[in-house]
């Protein structure tokens, strides 16, 4: 219940953020492509998948490995296979959700970490001479943590609220694996 309270409260605060912030800032590279989009939500509904902790931890790993590989991609530093480790993320978070697989948090926050990385360095890379670096980062970790509630507050609603939901949360995860099969053949 308290972590229910906790992701209300985050997702009511990324709304009003979203009214506030001006276009161009990066608030839509995270929802441009299904790949971003995709591995993003499922982040937030594998941490609910896990329970406890794993609800704030996973995605505040993520969040804090995306913003090291944006930083990376600023750079212009050269970081091989990231498109993979993005087809990668959405593949395996959706096997992952579809399995019911648990991971250890450790574990866990790993793998998110590394998929992180990957699609921070993607928002970077692609946008290294923004007029405010700052704000363009801020912009596409704001998109990326509403998107990592969505997928929680999905994710709960489904498994608690449905009946046989894990199947459908199950489902939803190997659907999503198939997309991100299907983003493979197009790299």
């Amino acid at each position: 219940m308290k972590s229910m309270v906790v992701l209300t409260v985050g997702l009511f605060a990324c709304v009003n953020s979203f009214a506030h912030i001006v276009s161009g800032s990066g608030l839509l590279h995270p929802i441009s492509g299904i790949d971003h989009l995709l591995a993003m939500v499922a982040v937030g509904a594998y941490s609910v998948q896990l329970g406890g902790r794993a609800v704030y931890i996973v995605p505040m790993s993520f969040l804090i490995a995306m913003l090291a590989g944006g930083i990376v991609g600023f750079e212009q530093y050269i970081l091989y296979y990231t498109e993979l480790g993005i087809v990668l993320s959405v593949v395996l978070l959706g096997v992952a959700i579809g399995l019911r697989e648990k991971l250890s948090i450790l574990l866990a926050v790993i793998g998110v970490g590394i998929f992180g990385v990957c699609h921070g360095y993607a928002h970077g890379e692609e946008l290294p001479f923004a007029e405010n670096q700052y704000n363009y980062a801020a912009g596409f970790m704001l998109t990326t943590a509403c998107l990592h509630l969505i997928g929680a507050f999905g994710a709960d609603i489904i498994q608690n609220r449905f009946n046989k939901g894990d199947k459908v949360l199950q489902g939803l995860g190997f659907a999503t694996a198939l997309v991100g099969v299907g983003l493979i053949f197009q790299l």
